[in-house]
C-alpha cells in the first residue's frame, strides 16, 4: 500500500488551494457535485413524501375497498353488509351515497360533492374525526360537516345554515320550465318546479381539514337520510365502504369478497381507484432522477476538464516521477485520487445540504414566497398545504454512490493518459 500513500500525497498537493485559475475550476467542480447531489436528494425526497402522504390522505379519507353496483344502486344492501362484515380481514363496513349538489350561502353558489353517511358506522371506516378542525363531528338531524377550503370559499363557519339543491332531476326541471314558457299555466308549473328542487337546509356543526385540497374544497358530509332524500334514493345507497386491517393488503381481502358479490356488484380497492395518480407520481419521480443526474454528470465533466488541465500543467513533473521510477499505477492513482477526493467532498457536502433543505423546506418556501412576492407550491395545484417529504435511506445511498462513481469514472480518462505519458517526450524540451 506504499504506492497509495505516495500517490495520495501528490494528489493532495495538486488539490491544495492556490490562487490559480485551476483552483477556481476545482472549487466550481466541487460546487457542481454539491448542487447535483443536494437537488437530487431534495427532489426525490419530496416526490417520495408526496406519494406517501397522498396514500395516507386517501387511505384516511376514502375507504380501503368500495363495493358498488355498476348498473345503478345497491337496493337490498343490508344482508350484503352483514356478509361483508363477517369476512376475515374486514374491520368495518358502512353504507354511503355520493353525488354533486348546488350549495348556496349568502348568494355564493358552489357545486361540491355531498357524502351521505351513517356517523356511527362511518367513524369505524374512515378517519373523519381525526381531521376535525373546528366545531364537532355532529351529524344528527339537518346538519353537515364541510371542508375547510370550502368554508373559506363560501365564507361560512360553524353555526351557519347552507342550502343544498340536488341536480339529479335537472332534466325534468328544464323541461317543465320550457313548458311554462309556452303555456299559460305558469304558476302551477313553477310550483311543480319548486317541488322538484327539494332544497335542504342544513346547519354546519363542524369543519374538517384533511390537508389535501381536493377533499377540503369539494366535500360536504351529511347524514345518510339527507343524501337519500336529495337524490330520491329511498332506502338504497350508492356503495358500501369497507375498512381492512391493512390498507396495503387490500387485494387479498378483495379476493375473499368477490364470491359474495352478486353481479353486477363489484369491489374496487383504493389503490385501483387512484392507480393513474400513483403511477404518474412514480413515473415522474423516476424521470426526475434521470434528468437531475445529468447535473452530476455536468459536474463530472468539470472534474475531467480540471484533471486534463492539471496533466498539461504537470507534464514535466510527471516525466520526472516516471524517470525516477514511478510506476504506471502510481501515476494513474495520483489523478484518479484527485477526482475521487473531489467527488467525495462534493457528495458529502451535497448530502448535508440536501438533508438540511429537506428538513427546512417549508421555511425556505415561505422565505422565497415573501421575498419574491409569489405563491410557491399553491395548495390548489399540489393538493397539500405544506410540502411533504420523506427521506428514504436507500434512495439517498443510491444517489450518493451514483454521484461518487460518476466523478471517479470522469477522473479515470485523464488519469489514464497521464499514466501513459512517455517521460522522454515530457522532458525533451527541459
Amino acid at each position: 500500500m506504499r504506492f497509495l500513500s505516495f500517490s495520495t500525497f501528490i494528489a493532495w498537493r495538486y488539490l491544495r488551494p492556490k490562487r490559480t485559475f485551476l483552483s477556481l475550476i476545482t472549487l466550481i467542480s466541487i460546487f457542481g457535485v454539491v448542487l447535483g447531489i443536494s437537488v437530487l436528494i431534495i427532489v426525490i425526497s419530496v416526490m417520495t413524501g408526496f406519494e406517501r402522504e397522498l396514500q395516507r390522505k386517501v387511505a384516511g379519507f376514502e375507504s380501503h375497498i368500495l363495493i358498488r353496483n355498476e348498473g345503478g344502486l345497491l337496493t337490498d344492501w343490508r344482508p350484503l353488509l352483514e356478509k361483508v362484515q363477517k369476512t376475515p380481514g374486514v374491520v368495518a363496513v358502512a353504507p354511503v351515497m355520493q353525488g354533486r349538489v348546488i350549495a348556496e350561502f349568502q348568494n355564493r353558489r358552489l357545486t361540491p360533492w355531498v357524502l351521505g353517511i351513517e356517523p356511527d358506522k362511518q367513524e369505524k371506516v374512515t378517519d373523519f374525526k381525526k381531521y376535525l378542525a373546528a366545531g364537532k363531528f355532529d351529524l344528527e338531524g339537518d346538519t353537515c360537516v364541510i371542508g375547510s377550503e370550502l368554508a373559506v370559499l363560501m365564507n361560512a363557519s360553524v353555526g351557519d345554515t347552507i342550502t343544498l339543491y340536488s341536480p339529479h332531476n335537472l332534466n325534468e326541471v328544464m323541461d317543465t320550465l320550457k313548458k311554462a314558457e309556452q303555456t299559460r299555466e305558469n304558476k302551477a308549473l313553477l310550483d311543480q318546479v319548486h317541488d322538484m328542487l327539494l332544497p335542504e337546509q342544513v346547519t354546519i356543526t363542524g369543519i374538517f381539514n384533511v390537508g389535501r385540497y381536493a377533499y377540503d374544497s369539494d366535500y360536504i358530509l351529511v347524514p345518510l337520510h339527507i343524501g337519500q332524500e336529495a337524490y330520491s334514493l329511498g332506502d338504497a345507497v350508492h356503495a358500501l365502504e369497507v375498512r381492512t386491517a391493512d390498507p396495503f393488503k387490500v387485494d387479498q381481502i378483495k379476493a375473499r369478497l368477490e364470491p359474495l358479490l352478486p353481479p353486477p356488484v363489484t369491489a374496487a380497492t383504493w389503490i385501483e381507484d387512484n392507480k393513474e395518480l400513483f403511477d404518474a407520481i412514480k413515473v415522474e419521480r423516476t424521470t426526475m432522477f434521470f434528468v437531475l443526474i445529468f447535473v452530476v454528470i455536468v459536474a463530472a465533466f468539470g472534474i475531467m476538464s480540471t484533471l486534463i488541465t492539471t496533466t498539461v500543467q504537470k507534464t514535466r513533473e510527471i516525466g520526472v516521477m516516471k524517470a525516477l521510477g514511478a510506476q504506471v499505477r502510481q501515476i494513474l492513482w495520483i489523478f484518479l485520487a484527485q477526482g475521487m477526493i473531489v467527488g467525495f467532498f462534493g457528495t458529502f457536502l451535497g448530502l448535508g445540504a440536501g438533508i438540511a433543505l429537506v428538513q427546512y423546506r417549508n421555511q425556505v418556501r415561505d422565505f422565497l414566497a415573501s421575498t419574491l412576492h409569489i405563491e410557491l407550491f399553491p395548495a390548489s395545484v399540489y393538493q397539500f398545504s405544506e410540502i411533504p417529504a420523506e427521506v428514504i435511506p436507500t434512495d439517498v445511498a443510491i444517489i450518493c454512490i451514483s454521484g461518487f462513481l460518476i466523478c471517479s469514472v470522469a477522473a479515470l480518462i485523464p488519469a489514464y493518459f497521464a499514466a501513459r505519458l512517455d517521460p522522454v517526450k515530457a522532458l525533451r524540451y527541459d
